[in-house]
């Protein structure tokens, strides 16, 4: 009795089962991604929370290893963050307050230079534009202050957002030894210990992701931080840690914290010194992709700038600057739970 040939080859069937499975995968991260933004209310205390439980599990373990009770070791953990994100927060916004109508004026003079000294035709003075300027914000200005209702609802989701994140993280903090009997309870019979895995090493590449930027955010704003105040540049304390919260954005937070601290330094001390900052910042920037970024993150995992980059675009596209700070992470975390697949049980092909 003959066997009946297949349709197909071994090759393109091999193919399209893998990308049925493609398929399948974009499928279910589409419709997270959905769920994700239209519960965002509720999704994004909880991403907020994960993030602050990796970065502070490591003080939560050595507070309950010298014997404090894990409710009062979450605790205090939490109000350490509270303290450190508040007054990094006060510093930044009291530092750009002070310095916003420096910039604004050394914006003016260098657009004014430009247009005296290249003698560009057909352009209009500077002060003609900042006149048309103040026009437009008077013009508008009804309809701005008729949108204080919306600030005002603004302001309050971002404080719910923010006590809810910090409530959650205590949470978290104080019940993370229970997260192996959650995995085993939620996984169907017989995946718990991959399940397990997965979950363990998605939480590990989060947190590594998370302490090496720290670590190195750290490391970045001291060094501006001195240039600064050696260079007398007014703000200095501010823009480090400018510096050190836009670190948690890879490349476009450097770019902006480095912009900002550059046209403070043109504001107030003049072309030279601006130049002088610029290579401080350059340089803080070199040192930190070619030694910082091996040295410390060399045991997490490990994304090309490519990846990282197409990772902003997409979080920035789906929830604005929220999003940029999510988006990173969140690859980490998946590209964790690929390297445990192909670790752990051969489910995705060795490449060649």
């Amino acid at each position: 009795m003959s066997t009946r040939k297949p349709l197909l080859p071994d090759s393109a069937r091999r193919t399209a089962a893998w990308c049925g499975v493609l398929l399948l995968v974009a499928g279910v991260a589409a419709v997270a991604v959905w769920l994700s933004v239209a519960l965002k209310t509720a999704v994004t205390p909880v991403l907020l929370a994960l993030l602050g439980t990796a970065l502070l599990g490591p003080v939560h373990r050595w507070l309950t290893a010298h014997g404090v009770n894990r409710s009062l070791a979450a605790g205090l953990t939490c109000a350490v963050l509270v303290a450190v994100v508040g007054g990094a927060g006060y510093i930044v916004v009291t530092a750009l307050v002070d310095t916003g109508a420096q910039i604004v004026a050394s914006l003016k003079d260098a657009a004014q230079w430009v247009i005296d000294h290249f003698d560009i035709a057909g352009v209009a003075n500077v002060d003609d534009l900042a006149d048309n300027a103040r026009g437009l914000v008077g013009k508008f200005g009804a309809s701005a202050a008729g949108g204080l209702l919306t600030g005002i609802s603004l302001i309050g989701s971002l404080v719910t957002t923010a006590i809810l994140s910090l409530l959650l993280t205590f949470f978290f903090l104080r019940d993370s030894d229970r997260a192996p009997h959650l995995a085993h309870s939620i996984a169907p019979r017989g995946t718990g210990d991959l399940v397990e895995a997965m979950g363990r090493r998605a939480f590990e590449a989060v947190e590594g992701f998370m302490r090496g930027t720290t670590f190195i955010a750290l490391i970045d704003a001291l060094c501006i931080t001195v240039g600064l105040l050696i260079l007398r540049v007014p703000g200095a304390v501010g823009l480090g840690a400018l510096v050190f919260v836009g670190a948690y954005i890879p490349y476009l937070g450097a770019f902006i914290s480095g912009a900002v601290a550059v046209l403070v330094a043109l504001a107030d001390r003049g072309f030279v010194i601006a130049l002088w900052v610029l290579g401080v910042v350059v340089a803080v920037q070199v040192l930190e992709g070619h030694v910082l970024q091996p040295a410390i993150q060399s045991r997490t995992v490990q994304m090309h700038p490519a990846t990282i980059m197409v990772a902003l675009t997409a979080g920035a596209s789906v929830a604005g600057l929220l999003g940029m700070l999510l988006a990173v992470p969140l690859c980490a975390a998946v590209f964790g739970v690929i390297g445990e697949l192909r670790k752990g049980d051969g489910l995705l092909p060795e490449r060649s």
